[in-house]
């Protein structure tokens, strides 16, 4: 007789929005032994079924039967909670941005390196459909040579948790919140940028990235002071032989501009945030040997960022990135 596999138990730390986010994603990992076994948050929080309601994070890392966490709080308690959590043996998925500073993500670097378990930033643009599409046309040449590429992710202000998105110094605004996002995908299809040039400000910030290859690379990221703004994240990359856009916005987000036609690419279903919480799930198991995020590349995308607050700042201009690891 075949002994039966016990489930991976997982705790989320920081019920709110993106651990909502989070719980769907392990309910949608269809066959896979894993089990939601309990959350955070005060008393009005209502758990998924099934799953308990612990006061605080150290219920839950004291929890034998969890094996793996979530880490969804505000980004200024990622790193101790981190960290806490590998001292307790959990397996750690912890939110972006990991840390508004490079010195802050090393010490989580250094911290999962000892612990041997696996800790994975949730980069969910390397999930999300048509995304790795992208990367995949970049990386196999299939369209020439890229000569430009824009990106764009603008919204309104978050009109939640105001303490938190009101205070520069603990969220790193739109840069460290929104525009993350568009660096870490460029860093992921064109490599560590040689220089780094920005404008604006730290709520609507537009970033020039400087590379041998392609001619021109460019990401802006902004909270729009009208309440109203809808979410969108767009890019427009031209190849030698063709040119692909995407626009969240559109009812066929993907196409494929060449010789004169346009051509929609139909993308695959399913949530980028299921699909990462899949992935983090299949490392556990072991059923994966490599991430398809790492620590050290959040590390890299952080000394990006700075880089970018560096040029913003009185008297910036172009300036060298943090080399990467």
């Amino acid at each position: 007789m075949t002994a039966a596999i016990r489930p991976l138990g997982v705790g989320i730390i920081g019920f709110g929005f993106m651990g909502r986010t989070h719980a769907a994603g392990y309910r949608a990992a269809a066959g896979l032994p894993v089990v939601l076994r309990a959350v955070t948050g005060p008393r009005e929080v209502q758990p998924p079924e099934g799953a308990d309601r612990l006061p605080d994070a150290a219920a839950i890392l004291a929890r034998e039967d969890i094996g793996a966490v979530s880490i969804c709080t505000y980004t200024d308690s990622h790193v101790e909670l981190g960290l806490a959590a590998l001292a307790a043996g959990k397996h750690v998925l912890v939110e972006k941005p990991v840390a508004l500073r490079s010195d802050e993500v090393a010490r989580l670097v250094h911290g999962a390196a000892k612990s041997g378990l696996i800790c994975m930033p949730a980069m969910c643009m390397r999930f999300w459909p048509g995304w790795p599409w992208l990367r995949a046309r970049v990386a196999s040449g299939s369209f020439g040579a890229v000569r430009s590429a824009e990106f764009s992710r603008l919204s309104s202000r978050p009109d939640w948790g105001a303490a938190f998105y009101g205070s520069p110094a603990r969220s790193g605004s739109a840069l460290f919140d929104l525009h993350i996002h568009d660096v870490d995908f460029i860093r992921w299809c064109f490599g560590h940028p040689e220089a780094v040039r920005a404008s604006g400000s730290i709520e609507d910030v537009r970033g020039d990235y400087r590379y041998s290859g392609p001619e021109r690379v460019e990401a802006r990221g902004a909270w729009l002071p009208d309440p109203a703004t809808r979410f969108s994240m767009r890019y427009a990359v031209r190849f030698d032989q063709a040119e692909v856009r995407f626009d969240s916005t559109a009812a066929a987000p993907l196409s494929v501009l060449r010789d004169g036609t346009r051509e929609e690419i139909l993308l695959p279903a399913g949530s980028a945030y299921d699909a990462e919480v899949h992935h983090f799930v299949e490392l556990v198991l072991g059923r994966v040997d490599r991430p398809v995020a790492t620590l050290e590349e959040a590390l890299a995308v952080t000394g990006i960022l700075e880089a970018e607050a560096r040029c913003l700042a009185p008297g910036g201009s172009v300036a060298p990135p943090s080399p990467p690891g």
